[in-house]
């Protein structure tokens, strides 16, 4: 009888056992931020994914009981949260860090980085600031970036040896640069770019003319137009300072948002970077016209641009998100967790309000949110079945991250860049116990050394 009973308990285990569903890795934590509809938080809990797929959110016990793994990582002191998503940088631009600090927006481009850019940037030096940028991005829990440059086709061959995402785009301006002589010649270029990555499972290339004030309405029309061939995404700085908008005012007697809304450049998928300086009329505009904003706090704080209304952009209903800016004055890094912290506290200060953008908004501007402007919130941005595998464990073992009484509150107030200690894009890992796993760091600090000395030589010339 003993033995019987014994055989049945073995068959009903091995039920169990061949019942479960296979998957590829279980991540599992103290807490999982999901940033779902419901924005549950759960604690014991884990993920399982399978090939680049999110297959099942819920506790680690009901994880463990439904899903078989080959491989997983178990973090009893971390936070399991969305890969953060930058939605404005200049990545190349790492290896001008630091090369002009507090100064103006246009002395900055016109005396500084204009000058420095036409001496310095080619292919190569894209290909190592855009691993300097990808490197630090990735350590800092950056899974998706969306970026601003030249020669946008080796910024996209970076992102997928780094393994990150990335929605990247072509610079598009009025004046000679490295890798275009004319606005024709670089919209030649983006077209050939936006073909050859067209349907990339990590890159989504992007049109990028640069502002209203670099280029002419023609330009602007035909970028658009180009962008929509290809169902692309259009990637534009806009009313980002007083002076640009008081330009517009005095050349048109309106505001570059009206003016690019006539000219039909937000007719389709448009991110606009800064939006400072726009009034209620230019907000409905953006609505309506669905354009995604790329809020970029400490830029803004930095070169004393002005406060964006972001609180009042987020009542509207405009998908707003977070990014970095580039690092080279505007910002000298690509943290967002910086970015987050900056954003909720200077919406506070600016509105004498002390919940005018609290914890879990500024948290969702850096993950769902921030998918929604980029258009991609049904692929990533939260932690659901069926999305992309892009997720970060954020340690819990530091002074600075003790004793914790809420999870977002601690994400956006407490945690740091350097507490990211595993990174997911695409369901692969790409950090592991803090090291990167898809670049050689070394090589890309001594490049970046290589680089300043260059750079340095370059400007006393």
């Amino acid at each position: 009888m003993h033995r019987i009973y014994s055989y049945f308990l073995f068959a009903a285990c091995f039920q169990i056992v061949r019942a479960a569903e296979p998957a590829d890795w279980i991540w599992s934590a103290r807490y999982v931020i999901t940033e779902n509809a419901q924005h549950r938080v759960i604690e014991n809990g884990a993920v399982a994914i399978r090939g680049d797929r999110i297959v099942g959110v819920g506790t680690k016990a009901e994880i463990d009981a439904r899903f078989q793994a080959r491989q997983r990582l178990d973090r009893p002191d971390a936070i399991l949260a969305p890969g953060l998503i930058d939605t404005h940088t200049h990545a190349a631009m790492s290896l001008f860090r630091g090369i002009a600090d507090d100064k103006k927006l246009q002395d900055w481009l016109e005396n500084f980085i204009f000058p420095a850019e036409a001496k310095n940037v080619s292919p190569d030096f894209v290909r190592w600031g855009t691993r300097l940028g990808c490197l630090e991005m990735l350590l800092g829990g950056t899974t998706t970036f969306t970026d601003m440059y030249y020669f946008e086709d080796v910024v996209a061959e970076v992102a997928k040896e780094a393994g990150m995402r990335g929605v990247l785009g072509e610079t598009i301006i009025g004046f000679p640069v490295a890798d275009a002589k004319t606005p024709a010649d670089a919209l030649k270029f983006t077209e050939r770019y936006l073909m050859r990555f067209r349907g990339d499972p990590l890159v989504t290339a992007a049109v990028a003319p640069h502002a209203l004030y670099t280029n002419s309405d023609e330009t602007l029309m035909a970028a658009r137009a180009l962008a929509n061939k290809y169902n692309a995404p259009l990637v534009i700085h806009l009313s980002e300072t007083r002076k640009e908008n008081d330009d517009e005012l005095a050349k048109r007697h309106t505001t570059p948002t009206r003016t690019l809304d006539s000219l039909g450049v937000f007719n389709g998928r448009t991110v606009a970077a800064h939006c400072v300086w726009v009034n209620d009329a230019d907000m409905a505009i953006l609505k309506a016209r669905n354009v995604g904003v790329a809020h970029c706090p400490s830029s803004n704080m930095k070169l004393a641009s002005g406060v964006a209304p972001v609180v009042r952009m987020l009542a509207l209903g405009i998908n707003v998100g977070l990014g970095p800016d580039g690092p080279a004055g505007s910002n000298n890094d690509f943290n967002m967790f910086e970015e987050m912290d900056m954003a909720a506290k200077l919406q506070k200060v600016t509105t004498l309000d002390p919940q005018a953008l609290p914890a879990t908004t500024a948290l969702e501007m850096a993950t769902i949110r921030g998918a929604r402007a980029l258009g991609m919130d049904k692929e990533i941005g939260s932690l659901e079945t069926g999305k992309r595998a892009d997720m970060i464990e954020v340690r819990l073992d530091r002074p600075n991250a003790v004793p914790l009484y809420d999870a977002i509150s601690q994400m956006v107030y407490a945690l740091k860049g350097e507490d990211v200690r595993d990174v997911m894009v695409n369901g692969k890992p790409v950090v592991r116990d803090g090291k990167i796993l898809t670049l050689d760091e070394g090589a890309i600090l001594a490049k970046a050394e290589e680089y300043r000395v260059k750079v340095s030589a370059s400007l006393k010339k």
